[in-house]
Order: structure tokens, then sequence, then C-alpha cells
């Protein structure tokens, strides 16, 4: 018969998984601020784009930055979602109503209304599937990015 293993070599040490000294885990308000500000910014981002280009490039941009809003709003309704989660979340939301536009509803609903058109569009583009995945790859860099660079970092046991 096999000896099990000591506990403390199936389970880390609680050393491993708490913060380092002075990494603190940010309060969820200061992070819904910071991410509805994000939000903010990517709209304003989305009308500048707009303002300055056309066709493709304007078209494209602003599928990928639609996934970087959805982030930003996931981000703003479950602050401590790692940056991973929140872009996967977003990019499921995001191919999800572009396949929704093979139904017709999103088109009939566009057809009554200018918000319903600029949240589920109203024909379904290929191309865009692959935009959205840029956008949540931007959208993970970033909030990746804002979480080191504030020093806020809340280790995660998972990664090595």
């Amino acid at each position: 018969m096999r000896k099990k293993p000591p506990i403390d070599a199936v389970v880390p040490p609680a050393e491993a998984v708490r913060p380092a000294v002075g990494a603190v885990r940010p309060a969820a308000g200061a992070v819904r601020i910071a991410a509805g500000a994000a939000a903010i910014a990517t709209v304003a981002a989305g009308l500048g784009v707009r303002a300055v280009a056309d066709g493709d490039l304007a078209k494209y941009a602003g599928d990928a930055l639609y996934t970087v809003l959805v982030h930003a709003l996931v981000v703003v309704l479950a602050p401590r979602l790692r940056p991973g989660t929140a872009a996967g979340t977003a990019l499921a939301v995001s191919w999800a109503v572009e396949l929704a536009q093979l139904t017709g509803v999103p088109g009939e609903l566009a057809r009554a209304s200018t918000a319903a058109r600029l949240v589920l569009g109203s024909t379904f583009n290929a191309p865009d599937l692959l935009w959205y995945a840029v956008g949540a790859a931007a959208a993970w860099a970033l909030h990746a990015a804002a979480r080191r660079f504030r020093g806020r970092v809340w280790p995660d046991p998972c990664e090595g």
C-alpha cells in the first residue's frame, strides 16, 4: 500500500498564497472607478477613430474597441476578476452578439432603435470575430499592465 504524501506536499504553504509585504488588493470601488474611466476613454477613442478615419480602418478599430469597452464594463460589474477572465468574458459577449446577427433579430431591432444598432449591430461579418479577439488581447494586456504598474497585484497561486 502506498503512503500518502504529507499535507504540505499537496497544499502550498500559506506564504505562497499571501500577498507580498506592501502589496495590497485595491478597493473594489477604486477598481470600478478606474474601469469606468477606461470605458469613457474607450468610447472617446472610438469616436476619435470615426472622426479621423473611415472604411475598413474605422470599422475594424471600432470592432476591437467594442470588445475593450465590454471588458471595461465587465470589470465595473466584477472588479475582482483577473485580466484573463475579464478579457475572455468580453470576447465571449462580443462573439455572442456577432453570432446573434445570423438570426436576423439584431437587424430587426436595429431598424427600430439607434441604440440597438450601436450595441447589437445589424449584419454578420466573419472578420469581426478576429477583431474582437484583437480587442480582447489589448484589453487583457492593458488590464494586466495596470495591475502591475500600480504595484497592487494580488499574487495568483496558479501562476508560476
